[in-house]
């Protein structure tokens, strides 16, 4: 091959998407690998949706996106300039990291954390900086003040936290905040934050009205069930978000995303019941994990980590022998997303077959 790939390309490790399920024994397959929303878009939402595809699969998207800026900053309470968009959150970070860091610049998150973090920093031309989680599966956040260098430009805070579903409490950024230096920037990825019932978490709109260093990442991947057409947003101070915006991709976020990120909004106390089965279907999980023997971790978003070590791997077969694809982080543990009540009772049926594997 007689093209140059750039030195070091070959380090940069490929994001791994959640694995389809093969087919279990009575024809089950369920993918519970990506932490999709298993319910299908509330119908309000899909005939707006429908509604938009004459006029807009032909032609460009609005790249200011006007109806999704008006909504969604009347909805959050903050002024349009703040808000920045993306193809999905992770795009957004992609956004911020290429904004606010480059050669020799670090890039400060928990580990382990969001997948794509590392990968986005090296894409960049950035440092990571990787700082262990604590023993619960939790930022070390004084760990991560201590770590902090003149060469820090941005730190990550994914709350909840994916894959473990941790959380940082208020107090707990509080007291981190008081240490950043004011030029770094501390963005709270919230991906979860639909399904976080927790009262102590931190709230990043809260820490954005008060920290002019703050910034948010939301996406409506998630709780809106809109993975598939990539609709994120970082809500930030208007000189980062004009950044972002340079940064971003030019129409990355189609006109359908974006009739569809307004119809969601408009339709969010259907989309909280939804989010309410969830939340219980988790809690209901858990529970029968714990029962079977598994070392589940609290989690507050729409799925669960069972920090398996070295049986990783075997507990990943047992599931999906059973038509059950979960994430696998081997050496590490498994994450299992919140599925529908029948997916989740395939995963409690062979919960305790995955145990003995321990």
């Amino acid at each position: 091959m007689s093209v140059s790939i750039r030195s070091g390309f070959e380090r940069i490790p490929s994001y791994r998407a959640g694995k389809p399920a093969q087919l279990g024994p009575d024809g089950l397959s369920a993918k519970l690998s990506s932490n999709e929303n298993p319910y299908d878009p509330l119908p309000s939402v899909l005939e707006a949706i429908a509604a938009a595809v004459p006029t807009s699969v032909n032609r460009y998207p609005s790249i200011a996106a006007p109806e999704l800026t008006a909504a969604l900053a009347a909805r959050l309470g903050v002024e349009p300039e703040n808000l920045a968009f993306g193809a999905g959150s992770v795009e957004v970070a992609s956004q911020l990291i290429h904004a606010l860091a480059g050669a020799g610049d670090e890039v400060m998150y928990a580990w382990r954390s969001f997948e794509a973090y590392p990968i986005l920093v090296q894409l960049a031309g950035a440092t990571p900086c990787q700082v262990p989680l604590d023993a619960d599966g939790k930022h070390d956040l004084p760990a991560m003040a201590d770590a902090i260098t003149d060469r820090t430009k941005l730190i990550f805070v994914c709350n909840p936290n994916n894959p473990t579903g941790t959380v940082v409490t208020h107090a707990e950024v509080e007291a981190f905040l008081a240490r950043v230096p004011a030029h770094v920037l501390v963005v709270l990825d919230e991906a979860y934050v639909h399904f976080n019932v927790d009262a102590d978490s931190a709230v990043g709109l809260d820490f954005f009205k008060r920290y002019p260093n703050v910034a948010v990442l939301h996406t409506f991947s998630k709780a809106y069930g809109l993975a598939g057409l990539r609709i994120g947003y970082a809500v930030a101070q208007p000189e980062v978000a004009d950044a972002l915006r340079k940064a971003a991709i030019p129409f990355g976020m189609s006109a359908l995303a974006q009739v569809g990120g307004v119809a969601s909004l408009a339709a969010e106390d259907e989309l909280q019941e939804r989010v309410d089965v969830l939340v219980a279907e988790r809690a209901r999980v858990i529970e029968a994990l714990r029962a079977a023997g598994l070392p589940v971790i609290d989690s507050q978003a729409n799925f669960v980590w069972i920090p398996a070590g070295d049986a990783s791997e075997a507990l990943t077969d047992v599931f999906a022998a059973r038509g059950v694809s979960v994430r696998c982080f081997p050496g590490d543990g498994l994450r299992i997303s919140i599925g529908a009540p029948h997916e989740n009772d395939a995963v409690i049926e062979v919960a305790g077959a995955a145990a003995a594997q321990l």
